[in-house]
């Protein structure tokens, strides 16, 4: 189960990776507000670093890391 998490986790950060890459930074940020998990947005944040995209869409990484953060965060109680 856990594979099929980090798998899944990486085949999302690779399609916002392609967004990135294509220069679409808009829609890759669309994408990073809808992430399904901290655990994606992880992933995402690894793979800018590694493909040395990091730093160069600022919105981006700032995207990444205020989700990162409401995610982190405990969840305020909802009503349904």
């Amino acid at each position: 189960k856990a594979g099929e998490d980090m798998a899944r986790a990486n085949d999302w950060a690779s399609k916002v990776m392609a967004l990135v890459n294509g220069g679409n930074a808009s829609a890759a940020i669309a994408q990073i507000k809808v992430a399904p998990s901290v655990k994606d947005l992880k992933a995402l944040q690894t793979i800018m670093t590694l493909s040395k995209m990091k730093g160069r869409y600022p919105n981006v990484d700032a995207a990444i890391a205020d989700n990162l953060a409401l995610l982190a965060a405990p969840r305020l109680h909802r009503s349904p």
